[in-house]
């Protein structure tokens, strides 16, 4: 068979293939290739012939559990938490960041969180503890002891206003309280956090929205007393185990007492303004003396923590305690044996009991407890008890309700989980109405009342859930029934009121917030 023809393409193609490898020999490009391969191919076997041997991690000491509930395992439910949340989880120590308590005074300067000075705070807490006159004079000047003033206050009346609202400390509140004072507004709160805010109410435009935000501690501040004769001492307890005195004058938050055991409130007595009483640990009450400069010997009152210590105004020697163990009891101070003391009157709850509180009169003792009670207790010896039904089911994230006296012995304010204030009347023994406002955004939970203006009360509430949480104050106008309660007076339709400004923009911030309700005719 004839070998095919090639064609003139055909041939030209063979012709430049073999020229082009006659070039490529001439280049060396073959063997080139050969040796670029040869050298991957030995860098790869060199990598991959070095292991790296993980590092063995030490097992751990116990076994790893998958966790199930009890149903899937067929077991029968645990009687010690069938019965939910702990009576004291919502102020559980585990809920804020651990902080490194500092030990020692502590500078108002480097305690400061604000971004402008703290000197007009300063300056008007000097200006006004100065010229108080509200303690006793003559015969009583001793006492050392305000007056506090009573009255009954119109339900009626009292209203929320929109456009009060101011922030002052982040996270939620554990304690709010009025400065004892005729010649200014002002209001110290504390957090969960360690922060002290302070609000004057009546700061000038010119000095910014009168807030102060400082940090003295490392935990939740349990409790905060303003000393009533001299306003420019304040004193304060936390989770962290310290006693500190603000001094404005020396400008030092003063470290008094240190604890290994957390400190839940504090008191002073009517009469008494040298020595603070504080409750710490499981059940222990202890003195701090400052003519002493020390703790005197401490008091076993209860099995478990003691949520709050009040006093009597008709017998200062009468306290009052109440405890996580379920009981609320009230004692004579006179004799109250170190070893084994005995109350004079128990009354007794099913849970919890968050807080104790005397009457303005002293003659009426009222208690709230997790079992959804408040208790009432009247009488000589106040043998005559009460137990009226409120649901005190705040929870894990809200701080719990504490009944607290109004400005006589009529009623009680305690927070309403619908948002709003119930009113309790001590002598119907019933809730008889509710203070309620559209920009309630969140639940109340702690109050004060001004102890020198009637109808004017102040409550703070919890955010929920969340971290960022924004607390605000409520204030709106009072009409003045004495003018001797006040040096701010501005005559309006022949009628005296006292004006505000608002002092903030962002009014509805649907987290925590400190309100003012007051008496407005």
């Amino acid at each position: 068979m004839a070998p095919k023809k090639l064609t003139e393409y055909e041939r030209r193609r063979l012709e430049n293939i073999k020229r082009n490898d006659q070039m490529l020999a001439s280049l060396n490009i073959h063997s080139k290739i050969n040796d670029l391969t040869a050298s991957t191919k030995r860098q790869r076997a060199q990598t991959k012939s070095f292991k790296v041997i993980p590092e063995k991690k030490p097992k751990p000491e116990t076994p790893i559990v998958v966790r199930r509930s009890l149903r899937s395992r067929g077991m029968p439910p645990d009687a010690s938490t069938a019965g939910g949340l702990k009576d004291d989880l919502d102020e559980t120590l585990t809920e804020t960041p651990e902080l490194k308590p500092i030990l020692g005074p502590v500078t108002m300067r480097d305690a400061y969180c604000g971004d402008a000075t703290d000197q007009v705070l300063v300056e008007t807490l000097m200006g006004v503890s100065k010229n108080s006159q509200l303690c006793y004079g003559g015969e009583n000047e001793n006492l050392g002891y305000p007056i506090r003033v009573s009255g009954c206050v119109d339900l009626e009346s009292l209203r929320l206003d929109p456009e009060n609202v101011a922030r002052i400390v982040p996270g939620r509140i554990f304690t709010v309280r009025f400065f004892p004072s005729t010649d200014m507004k002002l209001v110290a709160v504390g957090n969960k956090y360690g922060n002290i805010g302070f609000w004057n109410v009546d700061a000038k435009k010119e000095d910014g929205d009168g807030i102060f935000l400082y940090q003295p501690h490392s935990g939740p501040v349990s409790g905060i007393v303003v000393q009533p004769c001299s306003l420019s001492k304040v004193y304060s307890s936390c989770y962290d185990g310290f006693l500190r005195l603000m001094d404005v004058e020396k400008e030092f938050f003063d470290l008094l007492y240190s604890s290994d055991d957390a400190i839940f409130s504090i008191s002073q007595r009517p009469n008494d303004v040298k020595s603070l009483y504080f409750a710490k640990g499981q059940g222990i009450v202890n003195m701090w003396d400052e003519r002493a400069g020390k703790a005197l010997t401490p008091w076993t009152l209860h099995s478990d923590r003691i949520n709050t210590i009040d006093f009597s105004t008709n017998n200062t020697n009468i306290m009052a305690t109440s405890s996580t163990d379920g009981t609320a009891c009230i004692w004579d101070l006179r004799f109250v044996d170190a070893v084994r003391p005995n109350p004079l009157n128990t009354v007794s709850h099913k849970r919890a009991v968050h807080s104790a509180y005397f009457s303005p009169s002293g003659s009426c003792l009222a208690t709230t407890s997790f079992d959804d009670k408040v208790g009432l207790l009247t009488g000589a010896n106040f043998e005559d008890s009460s137990m009226m039904h409120h649901n005190n089911q705040t929870g894990r994230w809200i701080s719990s309700f504490r009944a607290i006296w109004g400005w006589d012995d009529s009623y009680l304010f305690i927070g309403n989980m619908n948002r709003a204030v119930d009113i309790i009347s001590s002598s119907k023994r019933t809730s008889i109405g509710t203070l309620e406002s559209p920009h309630v955004s969140a639940i109340p939970c702690r109050f004060d009342a001004h102890p020198y203006r009637i109808g004017m009360l102040a409550g703070a509430t919890s955010g929920g859930q969340t971290c960022t949480v924004v607390f605000c104050n409520f204030y709106s106008a009072l009409e003045l029934v004495i003018d001797i309660w006040s040096v701010y007076q501005f005559r309006v339709n022949v009628t005296w009121f006292l004006v505000y400004r608002n002092r903030r923009n962002d009014i509805l911030l649907p987290q925590c917030f400190v309100r003012y309700w007051q008496v407005v005719k």
